[in-house]
C-alpha cells in the first residue's frame, strides 16, 4: 500500500493560486456570480469573487465525507444540505470550489446546474476531467491540508517519515 503524501497548502499560496484562478476566469466572462461550494470554496470563492469584481455570491453545500475518531477521512454518499438559490441551470455561473477530489461533488452538482461553469484551485487525477478549470494538479494520494484545517506544529523530515513506514 503506498505512503499517503501531505501537501500543506499556507494562506498565502492559496490566495496566490485563487487569484491566478481568477486570471483564468476572467476572459471566459462576463459573469453573473458565484457559487461556492461549501465549505472549502468559501475561501477561494472569496478571492475569486474579488478579482472579478462579482457581488453576487450564492452557496451550495454539499456533504461528500465525515469525520469521526476512528477514520477522520472516511467517505459518505455526497448529498446536498442546501442548495443554491436562483441560478436556474447555472448558465453564466461560475461554481467554486478549493479541490476536486474524486469528482461525486461535481457529478452531482453538473445534473442541477448543467451550464455551470465549474472551477477549482486543485485537482487531482480522478475529478480532474470533470472541472472546466482549474489551477494546480496534485496526485490522487495526496491529502491536502488548507489552512484553515491545520495547526503550525512539528513535522518529521519526508526521509524520516519514510524510513518509520
Amino acid at each position: 500500500m503506498a505512503t499517503q503524501k501531505h501537501f500543506p497548502v499556507s494562506w498565502e499560496e492559496l490566495h496566490r493560486n485563487a487569484k491566478a484562478l481568477a486570471w483564468r476566469l476572467l476572459e471566459m466572462g462576463p459573469w453573473k456570480g458565484i457559487v461556492a461550494i461549501t465549505r472549502g470554496g468559501l475561501v477561494p470563492a472569496a478571492i475569486v469573487a474579488r478579482e472579478l469584481d462579482l457581488r453576487v455570491i450564492e452557496t451550495v453545500s454539499v456533504v461528500g465525507y465525515h469525520y469521526d475518531d476512528s477514520n477522520p477521512k472516511q467517505n459518505a454518499e455526497a448529498h446536498i444540505v442546501k442548495q443554491a438559490a436562483n441560478i436556474g441551470d447555472g448558465d453564466g455561473w461560475l461554481v467554486i470550489d478549493d479541490l476536486v477530489d474524486t469528482g461525486r461533488t461535481v457529478e452531482l452538482l453538473r445534473r442541477l446546474m448543467p451550464k455551470a461553469h465549474f472551477a477549482a484551485v486543485y485537482a487531482k487525477p480522478m475529478g480532474k476531467p470533470l472541472i472546466d478549470t482549474f489551477i494546480t494538479e496534485v496526485s490522487q494520494d495526496t491529502w491536502i491540508y488548507f489552512p484553515w484545517d491545520v495547526e503550525p506544529q512539528f513535522t518529521k523530515p519526508i526521509a524520516s517519515q519514510r524510513k518509520d513506514n
